[in-house]
């Protein structure tokens, strides 16, 4: 059996590694492992550690899934946030035949500024592939569609905005909300209540069929945007508020803000009532 290890971060699900990994397995029995280090977000001044562990997680999961549906069985696990180090500790730990490593355009890579390709080939002694992917140009066949909620996040009319954008063309939901007590949409005990809800929203979505995954991110809706366009890559955002009366979010121009900020297609989805 091939062994291939795939070393990914932000670029994990793109459609040129996935790509990458059916060209080496070519018909052939094969075991695939992905190893997903972790990396900081570029925005906020407080970075929440659990919450970057969970966005390389929800990378690594959207990752296996396109895998195990382009006939691909692979597992995986997060590592070390330095990419040298995660391999090397990987290649401790199981033996690969080949190393696929994936990185955004030398333009945008730290990693590539760094020589990652050329000092695993040189360290490890097995072939090293390098795939970039764009995400801005090279997008998989399925729409992410970035989901940003809190109180309102399970409800009707979120929910009945995202049947209806999956009926349109096949969707990927990433679903974050924001952990706060603040006076606004976020009003709550914070991170337990929130993920108390996104499980529910989760769980309700997956009834229906529809392809998502989200977790509790940092407070500042704002703030979690930004630093789920650097982790995501989406290509439009669903935002939920109540209405602007009761919505901080609102009162701040949160909606407004990110349609300039981002550039991309902003809907707001305004619910009367909180969810159960």
């Amino acid at each position: 059996m091939k062994r291939i290890l795939v070393v990914a971060n932000e670029t994990v699900a793109g459609k040129p590694l996935i790509e990458a990994v059916r060209r080496h397995a070519d018909g052939e029995d094969v075991h695939v492992h992905v190893i997903c280090p972790q990396n900081n977000p570029k925005h906020g001044y407080v970075i929440y550690e659990d919450h970057v562990r969970e966005a390389a997680e929800t990378r690594l999961e959207m990752t296996l899934a396109l895998l195990r549906e382009a006939g691909i069985e692979a597992d995986g696990r997060v590592m070390d946030p330095d990419p040298y180090t995660a391999v090397m500790d990987a290649l401790g730990e199981e033996d690969f035949d080949e190393i696929v490593v994936s990185t955004h355009p030398e333009t945008r890579s730290g990693w590539l500024r760094q020589g990652l390709v050329d000092r695993l080939a040189r360290a490890t002694r097995r072939p090293v592939e390098h795939v970039v992917v764009d995400l801005d140009t090279e997008r998989d066949d399925v729409k992410r569609t970035l989901v940003v909620a809190n109180q309102t996040i399970g409800g009707e009319p979120l929910f009945t905005a995202l049947k209806r954008k999956a009926a349109d063309e096949p969707r990927r939901f990433i679903v974050i909300c924001p952990q706060s007590d603040a006076d606004d949409d976020t009003v709550g005990p914070g991170e337990s209540e929130a993920a108390e809800r996104l499980a529910h929203m989760l769980a309700a979505l997956e009834r229906e069929g529809l392809d998502a995954v989200g977790q509790v991110v940092h407070p500042d809706p704002y703030t979690a945007i930004q630093n789920a366009l650097q982790f995501y890559a989406p290509d439009d955002i669903v935002i939920s508020t109540f209405p602007e009366t009761r919505s901080g979010w609102l009162r701040a121009d949160l909606v407004g803000r990110v349609e300039q900020s981002t550039g991309k297609s902003v809907e707001h989805v305004v619910s009367e009532e909180e969810a159960a």
